[in-house]
């Protein structure tokens, strides 16, 4: 058998739960030349024997067994047993995206780079997929051949899973990872620091599962135990930037401070009496080590938590642990200190005006009269807009004139330009004065924020702008969706182009490549017929965790003209069920037409109040029940609160008396007759008409979206 271009390390411990999804997600790859070595690190549950279950069925897979010695000795084992050209990392309980290997490869195959790396999602079943923080702030665009010191910001990039490293690098600098927990980062930077070139993907091609009992070894992060792990990891990479460029330096350090720093800080808040002297030892020992340029700017708060640290004041560290905003107020506060922090809570149509709602205020300023001036900023040009104050919870927790709605008519809404209008906003209270852009937008319709005419050819677009501030774009005549009619066998497209003779193009954006729908024209207007089966047929999908494959629209006229086509279709999803999977047209955050085809997981479309309760319909497709769901803390065990079920034409209906439901954030869930369970998802229609929020005496309930699902915080 010849020698596979790339081999898979999968250590695995314990993960009888997970390790069949991770190792059916690797074998789904679109890179197929590969071996996949997975390493039983002792484990004591069933793992290697799905494992070994694997390894029948596919020969690229195969097993090697090992006693128990954690997680970085048993990556060492695989590279060991590891014959192909690259290597790469897998955690047993995660998952990789169907094109991951291929987009990392295909950039090494061109640039000859030591390795190449790319974006990750967090994903979990209550919570869906979202983004990576850490990871979104380094995979920002595709870089071929950069390299930490001309991209700075890849001092993030902390894990190895997300890599694809050469073979011949690894070995050159022999790289193995020590035997504690955090092991990947002294591995993984000083491999940056050593490569030549690297490169980057902005696509996600990891998955990064965050459990619900916050039992990985990152959700540990309290137990003593992994804190020390994480000091001694600490150690090892600032070692290795002692002598690094002083950009690369600084920023390790920083990150040190503003990440690591602050979580054993937290850990204040819950260790054992017994534990205490050892966590101040450890503590010590990391804020030792770092620069003193990096700890006076830090915020006065952690300022205060050093000095409590070297004084030995326990009882300060305990306080400021278990109630960091209590222990803020005793701070002495400059002008500096009171910074503008604005919200966009809302932003909804009323009698044809844009009415955008959300808070201003001052940070660490008890509340007092104020005056707020908020502009649209057109073009450079200032608009001042009506504002209508009213109280709304502030960031202390408390209820104040916070709150504001401009609206912003149509009119001025025809002055927009198809470049971003922002929201200048001023506040002075006293003599401190502050400006920023409206930025924070919350879940629900800013997130979502709907689109409408203001006349035949104009469409007003909110969105996120500059640096995710609120803006509005003005679409003059785009290309767009105007109706949708289903077939058995199809969703038959009707739409209206911008310009002559277009080409309608259907992409998957994750994992590249397109197809052209015939079009059917009459001058501009078009038909375009999509075929069902086609879709449904697809198994591979491109989200390894909800097995959902996304595709977008594109309009291309004969010059090389091209837009994404807008939906103006209306305010519902087009949908299609059968044998267990769903086709939904919907549209985007951006107002844009995209399809998802996925297995069945069941939908909300609408949420209302009827008295005291609380109806969530969606369309039916198949036999569930609900509830509504709360984990308890660091636990995978949970409370549910059955819903009464309904059935009509519409749909389904989850009906909930709210007095069932305690303070607490609740996910609302549907099990199968099989006993499987998921969080229901919310529809981006619905998504544009959130939150609901409902007083019930001295409790506020608001139902939003959250990665995707449907949510209800009760406070």
């Amino acid at each position: 058998m010849s020698t596979p271009r790339l081999s898979v390390v999968v250590p695995f411990y314990n993960v009888g739960a997970y390790i069949g999804d991770c190792l059916d997600s690797i074998a789904r790859q679109t890179f197929t030349d590969f071996e996949a070595i997975l390493v039983d690190d002792g484990s004591p549950d069933d793992s290697a024997v799905i494992a070994k279950e694997f390894c029948g069925q596919d020969p690229r897979f195969r097993i090697v067994e090992q006693q128990n010695a954690g997680l970085g000795p048993a990556r060492n084992t695989g590279v060991e047993h590891a014959t192909g050209e690259y290597v790469t990392f897998v955690d047993s309980d995660d998952l990789v995206t169907r094109h991951g290997f291929g987009l990392l490869i295909k950039a090494l195959d061109r640039t000859g780079s030591d390795f190449a790396a790319g974006n990750a999602r967090r994903f979990n079943n209550s919570y869906g997929v979202r983004p990576s923080w850490l990871h979104a702030q380094a995979f920002t665009a595709d870089r071929l051949a950069t390299h930490i010191s001309e991209t700075p910001q890849l001092v993030l990039d902390r894990m190895v899973w997300n890599k694809v490293y050469r073979r011949s690098f690894w070995d050159e600098y022999g790289y193995r990872f020590p035997a504690i927990r955090y092991e990947d980062y002294p591995v993984t930077l000083k491999a940056h620091l050593d490569a030549v070139t690297v490169d980057t993907v902005a696509a996600p091609v990891y998955f990064w599962r965050e459990r619900e009992s916050g039992d990985s070894i990152t959700q540990q992060k309290f137990q003593l135990a992994n804190i020390r792990d994480r000091v001694v990891s600490a150690g090892m990479v600032l070692d290795e930037v002692e002598d690094a460029l002083p950009a690369i330096r600084h920023r390790v350090h920083a990150h040190f401070r503003q990440i690591d720093l602050h979580a054993i800080l937290s850990a204040f808040g819950t260790v054992p009496p017994e534990e205490e002297q050892h966590l101040v030892e450890l503590t010590t020992e990391l804020l030792d080590r770092l620069d003193e340029a990096v700890l006076v700017n830090s915020p006065r708060l952690a300022q205060l938590q050093f000095a409590a640290l070297r004084s030995g004041d326990l009882e300060l560290l305990h306080k400021v642990a278990l109630d960091p905003e209590a222990a803020e107020e005793h701070l002495h506060r400059t002008k500096t200190d009171f910074t503008l922090a604005t919200s966009v809570r809302e932003v909804t149509w009323v009698d044809g005006e844009l009415s955008v709602r959300g808070t201003a205020e001052l940070r660490h300023l008890q509340s007092r009269p104020s005056s707020l001036r908020i502009d649209l900023v057109i073009a450079g040009k200032n608009h001042r807009l009506p504002v209508r104050r009213y109280p709304a919870s502030d960031l202390r927790g408390g209820t104040s004139l916070v709150g504001f709605e401009v609206r912003v008519s149509r009119e001025l809404l025809a002055k927009c330009t198809a470049g971003p209008s922002h929201f200048d906003v001023r506040l002075r209270c006293g003599g401190i004065r502050r400006r920023d852009l409206l930025r924070g937008q919350k879940a629900g319709s800013p997130g979502w924020p709907p689109g409408a005419w203001i006349d035949d050819t104009n469409w007003i677009q909110p969105g996120p702008g500059t640096n995710g501030a609120l803006a509005i774009r003005r679409l003059a005549d785009p290309c767009r969706l105007t109706a949708v009619e289903q077939t058995p066998e199809a969703l038959v497209l009707h739409g209206r182009s911008a310009f002559d003779e277009p080409s309608l193009f259907v992409s998957r954006p994750l994992s590249g490549g397109e197809e052209e729908l015939p079009l059917e024209l009459r001058g501009r207007d078009f038909t375009a017929r999509l075929p069902i089966r086609p879709i449904l047929e697809e198994t591979n999908p491109d989200d390894p965790f909800s097995q959902r494959t996304t595709r977008a629209f594109r309009m291309r006229g004969p010059e090389g003209r091209e837009q994404v086509l807008l939906w103006t279709a209306g305010d519902r999803l087009v949908s299609h069920a059968e044998r267990g999977r769903v086709v939904m047209l919907t549209r985007s955050t951006g107002g844009y037409v995209n399809l998802h085809e996925s297995p069945i997981r069941m939908t909300a479309t609408a949420a209302v109040v009827a008295g005291n309760m609380l109806v969530v319909r969606g369309p039916d497709w198949g036999e569930v029940d609900f509830s509504w769901r709360r984990y308890l803390p660091d636990s995978d065990d949970h409370v549910d609160v059955a819903c009464r079920r309904t059935v009509s034409d519409d749909g389904w209906a989850a009906v909930v008396d709210m007095a069932a439901l305690d303070p607490a954030e609740w996910i609302l869930f549907a099990t199968a007759p099989d006993g499987t369970a998921h969080a229901v998802q919310c529809e981006p229609f619905l998504s544009s008409r959130l939150p609901l929020t409902i007083q019930r005496g001295p409790h506020t309930l608001a139902v939003r979206p959250l990665a995707g699902t449907l949510h209800l915080e009760i406070t």
